[in-house]
């Protein structure tokens, strides 16, 4: 196995153990034990707990910004966002890792170090989004706000079954108001694609209240 494998490796098993225990609750001592390496070995790779942190946020990152590329791929405007919106939501159904790790990329904003690279890799996908689909600026955030609603009752999700004190939210996303007519949108391509508000998000919402 070569160097960048290995590292590789360590990164994804950093994201599995920091998903669940954050920056703070994690040992790199579980880190290399999921590996199979020595912990010496993986302070050669990454020199503090927070470099490999910081790692582990940027691969999560990249998952989201490659999910999005596939999904826009030949799209463009709200068919674009659509398709985005709803790789998006299979992507955090498949992988409970990433939802965990999005939570605690957050919560471990209190370190400066960790801060700048959060907000570095945010600016990044929300300048992503735009390149993609050429969304104007009230759209994207109707996207990255629902995106972060969805986040949140995903992970206070129940194991017995859907909470009926999320149905008016599920009401409300499955809102058919189309948003406001903007540039570069045109309403012929809005009634093709279905609008970003029509993307699916009450579907994701409430498959992961029953997962």
């Amino acid at each position: 196995m070569s160097a960048e494998e290995r590292r590789d490796q360590v990164v994804k098993a950093a994201v599995a153990e920091f998903a669940v225990r954050g920056l703070e609750g994690t040992s790199t001592g579980d880190i290399a034990k999921r590996v199979g390496v020595s912990q010496p070995y993986l302070f050669r790779l990454f020199p503090t707990k927070r470099d490999l942190f910081i790692a582990a946020v940027d691969h999560s990152a990249a998952q989201v910004r490659d999910v999005f590329t596939k999904a826009a791929d030949g799209k463009y405007g709200a068919e674009a966002m659509a398709a985005m919106g709803e790789a998006y939501q299979d992507l955090l159904l498949a992988d409970d890792e990433l939802l965990g790790m999005q939570l605690q990329q957050f919560a471990a904003c209190h370190d400066p170090e960790v801060q700048a690279a959060v907000r570095g890799v945010m600016q990044g996908i929300w300048h992503h989004v735009e390149n993609l689909t050429g969304a104007p600026v009230e759209n994207r955030v109707d996207f990255f706000a629902k995106g972060m609603l969805c986040n949140m009752i995903a992970a206070m999700g129940r194991a017995d079954g859907g909470d009926p004190m999320w149905q008016p939210v599920l009401d409300v996303l499955r809102d058919e108001v189309k948003p406001p007519r903007c540039e570069p949108y045109d309403e012929t391509a809005e009634v093709r694609a279905g609008s970003p508000r029509e993307s699916g998000y009450a579907a994701y919402v409430e498959r992961s209240l029953t997962k």
